[in-house]
Order: structure tokens, then C-alpha cells, then sequence
């Protein structure tokens, strides 16, 4: 591997634990409705999540013109996973500017390939997610929150830009990481059989595995 690439990995990791540790802290923290996870907690988490999402995108597609909207991604994952996590939310003010901005970042990369075609996928795959998703919380809404269908659009935007492969790696990818980390959370006890887990990290989880192992 290039000496230039690993040192632009080990920047992007730097930049991502510093975005984690201070500005992405603060943002959880304020879209949180209580003090339910310490600040310090928040920032050593928040750090270490970005750090690692921030190293591995950069890693694998370099600078390209997809990573600016891959990073914002990561970024708003690290503090839509905080806020899950802590109150079992996924807070609007988080997800639909995630949304927007994704959207716009898709825009170059989308004339660099000189096609339209990966944009409409974007497009087609986040209805198609929300459709997914939404039919799911209709089935059972004590097993998926709309914070969970919203949250699909914008999943589904990122993978529908890589295309069908990759849009339904995720969508698997997010329900096997989901059962896994339930039943890690049985085994720890800390969930009972009746109780559940939030889904919006193994569906950011699940979105990121798609994107490094399919997305191209």
C-alpha cells in the first residue's frame, strides 16, 4: 500500500476522533432530552466511532469523489448511534439534515462517473428503504419506531447510489447485526426476552459493511 495512502487513513481517523471528541459530543448532547450518558462517555465513544468509521472509508475509496458524503454519513451515524442508544430515538434534527446534505454530496460524484443513472438509484433506493422499513413498523410497531423509517431514506440513499447489490447487502447486513447484537444483549442480560434494543445502530452498522464490502 502507498505511503501517501496510509498517511491520508491515519489523517482521516485523526480528524474523525476530533470531530467525535468535541463538535460531534456537543451535537449528541444537544439533541438528547436528558443527561442520560455522561459527557465524557459521549466524547470517548463519540471519538472512538468516528475515528474508526472515518479510518476505514477513507481506506477503502481514498480521495475520490464519493468520501465527503460517505464521511458526513459517518459523522451523523456516530451521533445517531449516541442518542439510540441513550433514549431509543433518532431525533429528526439529526436524520433529515443527514438527508439533505447526503443528498447534495451525491451530486458530484454522481457528474464525475458522467452517468445520472447511480443519482436515480439514490433517489429509487431511499423510496424503497422508507417503503421497507415503513411497511415493517405498520406490521409490528413495537419492533420498529418511525425514527427507524426515517432513518431508512437516508440509508438508503447512500447504498442505492452504489446500486441493488449493495442496497440489499445492507438491508440484510442491518437484521443479521441486529440478531447478533441481541442476542449478545440476552446473554449480558441486558435486555429479557419481552425487552428490545434500539435498531438504528445495526442498520448504520449494517449500511457501512454494505458500503466497504460492496459499495465500488
Amino acid at each position: 500500500m502507498p505511503v501517501a495512502h496510509v498517511l491520508f487513513t491515519l489523517g482521516a481517523a485523526i480528524v474523525g476522533a476530533v470531530l467525535g471528541w468535541w463538535p460531534l459530543a456537543a451535537w449528541t448532547q444537544r439533541s438528547m432530552k436528558g443527561e442520560r450518558m455522561p459527557l465524557r462517555t459521549v466524547r470517548i465513544v463519540g471519538a472512538a466511532l468516528t475515528a474508526l468509521t472515518f479510518g476505514v472509508l477513507a481506506l477503502r475509496f481514498g480521495l475520490s469523489w464519493i468520501l465527503p458524503a460517505l464521511l458526513v454519513f459517518a459523522a451523523s451515524a456516530t451521533v445517531l448511534t449516541l442518542v439510540d442508544l441513550a433514549e431509543k430515538r433518532l431525533p429528526n434534527a439529526v436524520v433529515f439534515p443527514t438527508l439533505g446534505v447526503v443528498g447534495l454530496l451525491l451530486v458530484p460524484p454522481t457528474w464525475a462517473a458522467g452517468t445520472w443513472w447511480p443519482l436515480l438509484w439514490a433517489v429509487a433506493g431511499a423510496g424503497g428503504m422508507f417503503a421497507v422499513y415503513f411497511l415493517l413498523a405498520f406490521i409490528s410497531p413495537s419492533a420498529m419506531g418511525m425514527g427507524d423509517v426515517k432513518l431508512a431514506l437516508v440509508i438508503g440513499l447512500v447504498l442505492g447510489w452504489f446500486g441493488l447489490s449493495a442496497w440489499l447487502v445492507g438491508l440484510l447486513a442491518a437484521f443479521l447485526v441486529g440478531g447478533v447484537l441481541a442476542i449478545v444483549a440476552l446473554l449480558l442480560r441486558r435486555v429479557t426476552l419481552r425487552g428490545s434494543i434500539p435498531f438504528g445502530p445495526s442498520m448504520l452498522m449494517g449500511a457501512l459493511i454494505a458500503v466497504l464490502f460492496v459499495g465500488g
